[in-house]
């Protein structure tokens, strides 16, 4: 059945959350101390006769959680390049992960679209606070112990729909 063929049916909008983001991992210990270093609530640690093994975390008012682990995909470490964080204060967010050890970029915004997303090129990059601190502008970086990419954003005023 289409879209538009459900919508006329009646057939009401089934709703799909985003739960889970799985990231690859070298070493499993390591990175579950690193990502409990950030404060980030431990969900579950399952460990299996088969070798699996499943972490997961969830960060501070996210409704979204990540799991590594032992088996749980074939996927390169450090192959996740750009997971949002969404904050709604860059400036102590970025303090905060300083304060617990991180290696945390300068706060700064794109110069041309897209610079936020190339994780090791600075060229397209001002240092600072977006001009007039609009929301979605602002921008900050770490990486796991694997190289996993993390991209805080600065949102203050959600995008139509989103909240």
């Amino acid at each position: 059945m289409s879209a538009a063929q459900a919508e006329g049916s009646g057939a009401g909008r089934v709703d799909m959350k985003l739960e889970v983001i799985v990231i690859p991992v070298s070493d499993v210990d390591r990175a579950k101390e690193f990502y409990s270093g950030l404060g980030w609530r431990l969900d579950a640690d399952g460990e299996f006769d088969s070798g699996f093994r499943g972490v997961q975390f969830t960060p501070p008012g996210s409704a979204c959680s990540i799991q590594f682990g032992a088996k749980k995909t074939a996927a390169a470490p450090g192959s996740a390049e750009v997971l949002y964080l969404i904050v709604t204060d860059i400036e102590a967010a970025r303090a905060e992960l300083v304060a617990r050890g991180v290696d945390v970029s300068e706060v700064f915004h794109a110069v041309a679209p897209g610079a936020q997303f190339p994780l090791g090129d600075i060229s397209a990059r001002a240092t600072g606070l977006a001009p007039d601190r609009e929301s979605y502008g602002s921008f900050a970086t770490f990486s796991d112990p694997d190289g996993n990419g993390w991209l805080l954003q600065e949102v203050t005023t959600r995008l139509p729909g989103h909240t």
